[in-house]
């Protein structure tokens, strides 16, 4: 419910404050008094498209800002929700224009985007007037207030499920065959490839092994001969042999220098020790470079092939074995293929025939509804004028797609025997008021948060079809809320809630303001719709008498 709405320097208002209350909310004034001037404030903190200047002259800025109260459940929560803003039972929307035209929001004191107004605006408010394009003059909304009329939302919602599985079941055989069909274009190459890998065989770590060998290979020719000297030298006709002589000699004249050579020969053990280590890390040495000139050759062709098919298939050698799996795998797929898109055709056969179940269950469901419509608009019809108008709801077979596989469309027949067509092209402009307050009538209960607003839907009417007209009005704001701007005194006498639109001048300055009228304001307000500027007493008693009637 649209609890209060203040507007700042707008167009012709300087500061407005309004209060609105549930029920039937009128509002009157005459003609240029700024009634649109309401809407066009609205419409603006709303997010909707209008006008595109709306700044008091003079003013650096205007300013709108809407209270609504949410109730439990109301659909405001969810958009709210998924916007990332504070989900509260007082919603408040705050827009501001600048003199040069940049605009800025906030929800609950968060800055949003016009977007995110317009997405709450469709779960808030709902405006109509004599040439809405929203309602019943735009096609793509018939269907949607028949859904609304029939109380589909749980079928409409499993033939939405329904559409969306048919579709992932379209996109998995889609995206399965596609696969089957690239793997099945390279085959030849894969099997090629993958009997290369496998005759090849190579391991992670292989080419830097292969590498580290050949290098030493490559280097022992070079190293050798100079090692083989150092082994010599060492040996018993080197260092060995000269060692081993001169303990010999120092052993056999020990006894005559009575111990004084024990320190050398002890050193002279030591050396011998220090030199046999020496030597056999000389040989180990020797050993290792010992090769095969064939070892050599073999090890050098496989660490090329392994790096040719590296290159060749872009990868490093150590992940040629991880790339042969992913080959194997594809070639795996492949073999397997015909199967899972056997498999994929299935789950997109039973997807198929549970969204036809679905949607046949939904179009039996509207074309139901569509016969009740009908036959309520035709009670409606009558009392405001119109016994003669043929209300009918096509319900027509349409591309499947998410809601369903129909095409809803409202025509009419104005008068008995004239061809039925769009309501655009066969109704008058009060008539389509007429139709889509017969409508919104018939659309009561059914569980719609919305506030209504009603901009001078009974322009073109009078008299008892007026008062016929109010009373609809009245019985929509029966536990809801709805906003009626009127030139009618038979409907604003049917208002629970009554203001008056006044313009005044001071000066050289024009401002528009809002005034709540109580009892005897208001039947000086009716009295002078009916009678205009000069208010008579036989006005007066004639709006008494629209009040208490």
């Amino acid at each position: 419910m649209l609890r209060g709405l203040d507007i700042r320097d707008m167009l012709i208002i300087d500061r407005l404050e309004l209060a609105f209350r549930p029920g039937l909310n009128v509002l009157t004034g005459e003609t240029g008094a700024g009634k649109s001037i309401l809407l066009d404030a609205l419409g603006f903190v709303l997010g909707w498209r209008g006008r595109a200047e709306l700044v008091r002259q003079g003013a650096a800025q205007g300013e709108v800002t809407a209270v609504f109260d949410l109730g439990a459940g109301h659909p405001a929560r969810d958009v709210l929700q998924e916007a990332g803003l504070p989900v509260e039972d007082d919603l408040i929307l705050r827009r501001v224009n600048t003199a040069d035209g940049r605009k800025t929001a906030w929800v609950n004191d968060r800055r949003t985007s016009g977007e995110v107004l317009r997405r709450l605006s469709e779960t808030l408010v709902e405006l109509h007037g004599q040439h809405d394009d929203r309602g019943l003059l735009n096609p793509r909304g018939h269907m949607r207030l028949l859904d609304e009329f029939a109380g589909v939302a749980d079928e409409l919602a499993q033939v939405r499920g329904a559409w969306r599985a048919r579709a992932a079941a379209r996109a998995a055989l889609d995206k399965a065959h596609a696969e089957v069909e690239a793997v099945r274009s390279e085959e030849e190459f894969l099997r090629h490839a993958m009997a290369e890998l496998d005759a090849l065989d190579p391991h992670p770590g292989e080419d830097a092994q292969l590498d580290t060998r050949r290098r030493m290979m490559q280097a022992a020719e070079r190293v050798r001969e100079d090692i083989q000297r150092a082994q010599a030298a060492l040996g018993n006709s080197g260092a060995e042999g000269m060692l081993s002589d001169a303990a010999r000699w120092l052993e056999g004249a020990e006894q005559g220098v009575e111990g004084g050579l024990d320190g050398a020969l002890q050193a002279l053990g030591r050396a011998l020790i220090e030199l046999g280590e020496a030597q056999q890390g000389v040989d180990d040495v020797l050993e290792s470079l010992s090769f095969d000139p064939v070892e050599l050759e073999q090890a050098e062709e496989r660490l090329f092939a392994i790096r040719g098919l590296a290159r060749k298939h872009g990868v490093q050698p150590d992940a040629l074995r991880d790339f042969g799996d992913r080959m194997r795998e594809r070639l795996e797929a492949l073999d397997q293929g015909e199967e899972a898109l056997s498999a994929l055709r299935k789950a997109l056969d039973d997807a198929d025939a549970a969204y036809d179940r679905a949607a046949e269950d939904l179009s039996a469901r509207r074309r139901e509804a569509a016969d009740r419509l009908d036959t309520a608009m035709m009670r409606e019809l009558a009392p405001l004028k119109m016994e003669r108008a043929v209300f009918a709801t096509e319900v027509s077979a349409s591309d499947p797609g998410p809601e369903g596989r129909d095409a809803v469309a409202f025509t009419v027949a104005t008068n008995p025997g004239a061809p039925s067509g769009p309501l655009n092209k066969i109704a008058s402009g009060g008539e389509l008021s007429r139709f889509l307050l017969a409508l919104k009538v018939c659309l009561t209960g059914t569980g719609n948060d919305l506030t209504l607003i009603f901009d001078e839907i009974d322009r073109g009417v009078g008299g008892a079809t007026a008062d016929a007209v109010g009373r609809r009005l009245a019985s929509l704001a029966e536990g809801a809320q709805v906003l009626v701007v009127t030139h009618s005194p038979q409907v604003a006498a049917l208002g629970a809630h009554h203001w008056r639109v006044e313009k005044r001048v001071a000066g050289e300055v024009t401002t528009s303001t809002v005034v709540d009228l109580g009892a005897g304001e208001r039947i000086d307000e009716i009295a002078r719709m009916l009678s205009g500027d000069r208010i008579t007493d036989a006005a007066r008693d004639a709006a008494r008498a629209l009040l208490t009637s």
